[in-house]
Formats: structure tokens, sequence, C-alpha cells
């Protein structure tokens, strides 16, 4: 399945996917929920990585691996078109190996239902 990814934009959009279900591992959380202005054809992901994680360059690195893993994972994974997407990145992902990452996030989005 190959679907454009859209990112959210509106702050009430995020403050509703809070408010949502949730997978966590070691690596991120992971926020999902049907928001009633989306469109169904396209991806919805958005990717937070706090100031705690440290500088920008580190920030940026990190939604970066995000970026690349999600790409992957929806050419494999048959992602729910109907969800949005948040994940939250945790401080250890910078140091963790990208395979180990991958394999986490691929592994959660498929329990999504």
């Amino acid at each position: 399945m190959k679907s454009k990814i859209l990112s959210l934009s509106k702050s009430e959009d995020f403050k509703n996917l809070l408010n949502g279900r949730k997978i966590s591992n070691p690596y991120s959380t992971i926020f999902f929920k049907k928001l009633s202005s989306k469109n169904n054809k396209l991806l919805n992901v958005s990717f937070v990585a706090k100031r705690k994680i440290g500088n920008a360059v580190k920030r940026n690195k990190i939604k970066r691996r995000l970026r690349n893993i999600m790409n992957d994972a929806a050419k494999k994974v048959n992602m729910n078109l109907n969800y949005s997407y948040l994940f939250i990145a945790k401080k250890n992902m910078y140091d963790a190996e990208y395979k180990m990452i991958k394999s986490s996030i691929i592994k959660d989005l498929s329990k999504v239902k």
C-alpha cells in the first residue's frame, strides 16, 4: 500500500490524539485515534521529539529516522487510513540501533486495528 503521508497541523488535532489509544515501546509512544476532520485517502502522521532529548541536531535526526521508518512501514504493514498517528520519541532512541527501532515500531503498528 502506497499512500501519501501528511503531517497534522492543528493543535486541536494533537489534543484529540493525546486522548486516544496508545502503544508504547522502549523507543517511542504511538498515539492513534480516528479524527472527524481527516481525509481517509491520506495517512496522517506527526513526529514529536521533546527538547529534553537534546539539541536541534539530535531531535532532527530522530525525526528523520521516524519518517524513514514510517515510509517503510506504510509499504509493509497494512495500516488503517482511518486513524491519525502521533509518534513521541523517547530519550534512548538517539543512541539505539536503527534496526531495533524499526522492528519495534513495525511490530507495534501491526497491532493497531
